[in-house]
């Protein structure tokens, strides 16, 4: 049975618009103007367990509205979708337990407290047992080498450290599939690398079913066999990361740019940043 399978998912919302000024606030409260903005346009996929999956595409194309729906934050409009077997939204507790999460710009540690304690509360909201969480939770610290930072305030870590602790409590309930929305955003090199590392460490010990989303192409590259890219809503493309490469990406110009103007970037089409931001490699 796939790990995942979604069948011609769609969501739309409905977005309020209001013209500048006094007057636009008022006429809007009166005679609101709605737009409705189609997110999510009748994608189908499946995911195999053990895959890692790249799920991409340019900002504002449905990624993160589709990994809400698949994780029971949110309801589709219409469409269907399994997660292990489970309908995300009717059976949002059920599934919890089975699935980890870990949003790049959301964090799910409490921010004045340290790591250690964010765990100890997550063993409780997921029902683990004293002697099996304490186990697990060594393992973890001692994969991530986060020990010598679990008991200092969040908001004292660097965005690194943090993203270490944040996946691995996504991690204590042993998850079958876990999704990552930009794990690496904001990192420096060594630190991407050490996330990636950890991510592939998991898929490789657990079996773990990785569904991932990036704009850093370098995770896509060393972390996925097979790429989902979206785009305004729409499944585009779905094959593997080599015909990705064989039949978009021929060749590849890289241009050294110094000064202030260098900067690592990772837009699509435009390449991947290697070292500090001071080489750019594009494809065409």
């Amino acid at each position: 049975m796939a790990a995942i399978t979604v069948q011609d998912l769609q969501k739309q919302f409905l977005v309020r618009e209001k013209e500048p000024g006094v007057w636009g606030s008022i006429k809007a409260t009166f005679r609101p103007r709605l737009r409705q903005v189609d997110a999510v346009r009748g994608v189908t996929f499946s995911v195999e367990p053990g895959e890692m999956v790249g799920f991409i595409g340019p900002n504002g194309a449905g990624k993160s509205t589709t990994i809400k729906m698949l994780t029971g934050i949110l309801y589709p409009t219409a469409g269907n979708a399994q997660v292990l077997g489970l309908c995300p939204w009717r059976h949002r507790q059920r599934l919890a337990f089975r699935i980890g999460s870990v949003f790049g710009q959301k964090s799910q540690l409490w921010y004045h407290l340290p790591p250690a304690d964010t765990f100890n509360l997550l063993a409780r909201i997921y029902e683990l047992p004293d002697r099996e969480y304490r186990r697990r939770r060594d393992w973890l610290v001692e994969l991530f080498e986060i020990g010598g930072f679990l008991h200092t305030p969040v908001r004292k870590l660097s965005l690194g450290q943090r993203m270490r602790c944040e996946i691995a409590a996504s991690l204590l309930h042993k998850p079958d599939v876990l999704f990552l929305d930009e794990p690496t955003i904001g990192l420096d090199v060594i630190a991407r690398q050490q996330i990636r590392d950890l991510i592939r460490a998991m898929n490789r010990e657990e079996g773990t079913t990785i569904f991932l989303t990036s704009h850093d192409v370098g995770d896509i590259e060393q972390l996925c066999r097979r790429v989902i890219i979206i785009n305004h809503g729409q499944l585009i493309m779905d094959d593997s990361l080599n015909t990705l490469r064989r039949e978009y990406m021929p060749h590849k110009i890289v241009r050294p740019e110094t000064g202030r103007g260098a900067r690592a970037r990772g837009d699509y089409g435009r390449g991947g940043a290697q070292g500090a931001g001071v080489w750019h490699e594009t494809t065409g």
